[in-house]
């Protein structure tokens, strides 16, 4: 994971002059109320619609076990996102909580609640975060296999900064409970 996949793109902002990197980011996204899959397909267009984001890649889509939910929680489908930007971190996270309340995602006190939609930032470029609005890379993305194999799927190589890579991690946590679905693909168009 580079903070600048090719080093000789730079994007400047056309107001200012500013020169912004841009940034590989890894973004999970899982959903386990309503129509699941029509949640995740949503969360793909809007996320390929914001300006300055470019996706890349989409993992096929897994049906996985609810982790750390209340007991009746259902499944969930997960997947996750590969795309380049120019956004910073904090306007991404943004832009991902505005999709998910457009999804009408609600937040509760209960821990891992059932939800219509969840968009992760696990990992913007070589940022490292560690504030109550964001903390990168995400700190639980190396303990979570619904994240670990569906971006396995996308990068072989992949590695969360200063965790390690991501099929060691994968082999650490297994892959119990996910389960793919080659019946649901996520279009990119």
């Amino acid at each position: 994971m580079t903070e600048t996949p090719n080093p000789n793109i730079i994007d400047a902002d056309t107001l200012t002059g500013e020169m912004r990197p841009i940034r590989r980011v890894v973004l999970s996204l899982g959903s386990n109320l309503g129509d699941r899959f029509s949640n995740l397909q949503g969360a793909l267009d809007a996320l390929a619609d914001t300006p300055d984001v470019w996706v890349t890649g989409v993992s096929p889509v897994y049906e996985t076990t609810p982790v750390d939910s209340p007991e009746d929680a259902s499944l969930f489908l997960n997947a996750v996102v590969l795309a380049d930007t120019t956004l910073s971190a904090h306007r991404l996270l943004d832009r991902a909580l505005a999709v998910e309340d457009a999804f009408d995602r609600q937040r509760s006190e209960v821990k891992n609640a059932p939800r219509t939609l969840d968009i992760d930032l696990i990992v913007v470029g070589d940022r490292f975060s560690d504030t109550d609005e964001l903390r990168l890379p995400h700190p639980r993305a190396a303990e979570r296999s619904f994240v670990l194999r569906p971006w396995f799927d996308l990068e072989s190589d992949a590695e969360i900064p200063g965790v390690g890579m991501v099929a060691e991690l994968l082999e650490k946590t297994g892959d119990e409970g996910v389960v793919r679905r080659d019946d649901l693909v996520l279009d990119l168009s």
